[in-house]
């Protein structure tokens, strides 16, 4: 804990997923330390699922959750919406805007320079969390966009990344961070450390994500599909989630005839949506340091994972076992190892957990991230670690990302 407590603003754009996990986490820790912490988000992101996620969160935090309107896409508007953001939030005087996706990033940049210019020290800090980092830097709008994150540099005082992946993506598509920059691993609360009971009628797999094509849903289907055409196999799956392109995985079940076998469940907690299936598949294209991979090794769920972002990095000597992303056969042939092998899934379920929770805790989380404020408000970066925190540091950045085999985007990002 620092002398004084800091007033400590989290900023995102869509308050769902592994992003807004982090964010909660992460604030609830430093409330416990006796920091003062608020957040803000967009108004009109998430379901009923979110809304009673920040319902729960807001009365907890000294500074509360702020909710207003954040377009997804790029545009004139986000200046304005800045404005807004800092018309709302400056009676709440803080020390630090911690800034969490590309659009949540801006926003913390944009408004603490405001506040700059008006005579209040403002620690800004800027956490990708993959966002624009997941572009294709040969296509125009990966141009725009990391050409976007090089101009805000100017106005940051500090970079969080969640995985070594997301430094080396960074530093490979972006520039090397001429500000204080390190690693920090998202981290797991003790009890998600013990194992998940599965129910008696748990079906054969399980996905569980944002139902977005960046996540790999349509992966998923396929390859249930390819296991009955090409291996005459019948497994049962639940589908744990939501989005907006839910009603296109619902007709690619229907088409491929795999509605008695396919289950909607909408979204659920981890924990709970665990208890629901035998093999938890994460086909992921890109992700930053996925919470559900983390989750799930730590319930010591047996899980199928694509080869993307920091997966390698929780894996670690065990890395050569994950998918290719994006390739369906792959994909097909580790769901029906599953299948045929089930005991040796869930021994090597065991093995991988060993050692997790000592590299990723929500309290060495915290703690990195803090510590990481205060050398910046303290003027002392030299103190700092240097930014490779995980598995594989010694790797340079184009290794790095040729290493995960992860697929760029052109997708929207958060």
């Amino acid at each position: 804990m620092s002398p004084a407590p800091l007033r400590i603003v989290h900023i995102v754009r869509a308050p769902i997923g592994g992003i807004f996990r982090h964010i909660s986490d992460l604030a609830l820790a430093q409330t416990r330390d006796g920091h003062h912490v608020g957040v803000v988000c967009d108004a009109s992101s998430g379901g009923a699922f979110e809304d009673r996620a920040i319902a729960d969160l807001a009365p907890r935090l000294a500074l509360g959750v702020r909710r207003f309107a954040m377009r997804r896409a790029v545009g004139p508007g986000d200046l304005f919406a800045a404005f807004g953001i800092y018309r709302q939030i400056r009676e709440l005087k803080p020390d630090i805007l911690h800034g969490h996706g590309a659009k949540g990033g801006f926003f913390a940049r944009a408004v603490g320079t405001m506040f700059r210019l008006r005579g209040h020290k403002v620690t800004r800090i800027y956490c990708p969390h993959g966002g624009s980092l997941h572009f294709d830097p040969t296509r125009w709008d990966g141009r725009i966009y990391f050409l976007l994150e090089r101009l805000q540099q100017v106005v940051t005082d500090g970079i969080v990344f969640v995985s070594d992946y997301e430094n080396a993506a960074y530093e490979a598509k972006v520039a090397t961070p001429k500000v204080p920059a390190r690693v920090v691993y998202n981290g797991l609360a003790p009890h998600e450390f013990a194992p998940v009971e599965v129910d008696g009628d748990a079906a054969d797999f399980l996905f569980i994500g944002m139902l977005r094509d960046l996540k790999g849903p349509d992966l998923f289907i396929r390859a249930l599909h390819n296991l009955t055409l090409a291996h005459g196999l019948t497994p049962t799956a639940t589908i744990a989630g939501e989005g907006e392109e839910r009603a296109k995985y619902e007709r690619m079940v229907a088409d491929f005839g795999l509605e008695s076998r396919v289950r909607f469940a909408g979204s659920l907690p981890a924990r709970e949506a665990f208890r629901k299936a035998r093999c938890v598949v994460v086909p992921s294209r890109a992700e930053a340091m996925p919470y559900i991979v983390l989750e799930a090794v730590a319930a010591e769920m047996p899980l199928i994972a694509t080869r993307v972002g920091g997966v390698p990095e929780i894996f670690g000597r065990f890395a050569d076992r994950l998918v290719e992303p994006g390739d369906p056969a792959a994909l097909t042939a580790a769901m029906v190892a599953a299948c045929v092998e089930p005991e040796k899934m869930r021994r090597f379920a065991v093995t991988l957990r060993k050692g997790l929770a000592e590299s990723f805790n929500i309290d060495l989380m915290n703690d990195r991230i803090t510590s990481l404020y205060l050398g910046v408000r303290n003027g002392s970066p030299a103190g700092l670690p240097p930014a490779g925190a995980g598995s594989i540091p010694h790797l340079t950045p184009s290794e790095m990302l040729a290493r995960t085999g992860e697929a760029p985007s052109s997708r929207q990002f958060d």
